[in-house]
């Protein structure tokens, strides 16, 4: 079974960095789509930005020219890079993947942005 696991969540100043970093095992083949989806307290969970194995790209509005999505399909890992970031990107960051049309979630990670 495909399990997705997240790393690199934790506490930051405004305007610092974060690396966050996913990597799904138990898949055979490259995953289809991987991202990032997050969800704040009391809000629904929103897109942040999500990679095919093709190389198409969708960021958030949100977040768009801050952070920076990156993959790498041979080892099925996908990693956010977030800058400029501030207290309204505090949230629960959950890893996205889907394969054979079957969507999958990682546990989540905490990012807290401290103003």
């Amino acid at each position: 079974q495909v399990q997705l696991v997240e790393s690199g969540g934790g506490l930051v100043q405004a305007g610092g960095s974060l690396r966050l970093s996913c990597a799904a095992s138990g898949s055979v083949w490259s995953m289809y789509s991987m991202g990032w989806y997050r969800q704040a307290p009391g809000k629904q969970r929103e897109l942040v930005a999500v990679k095919t194995s093709g190389g198409r790209t969708d960021y958030s509005d949100y977040v768009m020219g801050r952070f920076t999505i990156t993959r790498d399909n041979a080892k099925n890992v996908v990693v956010l890079q977030m800058s400029s970031l501030s207290p309204e990107d505090t949230a629960v960051y959950y890893c996205y993947g889907q394969i054979l049309s079957i969507d999958y979630w990682g546990q989540g990670t905490q990012v807290t942005v401290s103003s």
